[in-house]
């Protein structure tokens, strides 16, 4: 029985050094349970928060705008005549391509030079109506009317 034994382990140690490659080796791997990857969350978008709007403050008196519209007589401002309420300043906004300058026929007030687009500040009218024109171009008039 010895021989058989023996013939066996050397038949085993055969197989398993022609079967074995010195280079490549396999280890053995554990097995492991199959878990599903975790989801990654999709992060949720926060909406941007719609600004409130600031309230405008209302004036507690109002200006009366006139427009210089062009070299033009008394077509030249716009509304011509103007009405002016008592307690509001006026204000002259050149919507013309050119210079103009507006002065009360009285010398009360002056806008000074106002360029294309550009607007004098709030001036009061202490007299409370009266002709004027532009300074440069004597041709163009117009009238304030007190208003009540």
């Amino acid at each position: 029985m010895r021989i058989i034994i023996a013939g066996a382990i050397v038949a085993l140690s055969l197989v398993a050094s022609g079967c074995s490659d010195s280079s490549y080796v396999v280890s053995p791997v554990a097995p492991t349970a199959s878990t599903p990857p975790t989801p990654t969350p999709t992060p949720t978008p926060t909406p941007t928060p719609t600004p409130t709007p600031t309230p405008t403050p209302t004036p507690t008196t109002s200006n009366v705008t006139i427009d210089i519209v062009r070299d033009n007589g008394a077509q030249s401002f716009s509304p011509n005549p103007a009405t002016l309420p008592a307690g509001q300043m006026v204000v002259w906004r050149n919507v013309d391509s050119v210079t103009h300058r507006v002065v009360l026929n009285n010398g009360s007030l002056d806008t000074g030079d106002l360029a294309p687009g550009a607007s004098s500040q709030p001036m009061p009218v202490n007299t409370g109506s009266g002709p004027y024109h532009c300074s440069i171009h004597p041709s163009m008039v117009g009238t304030i009317v007190q208003g009540s």
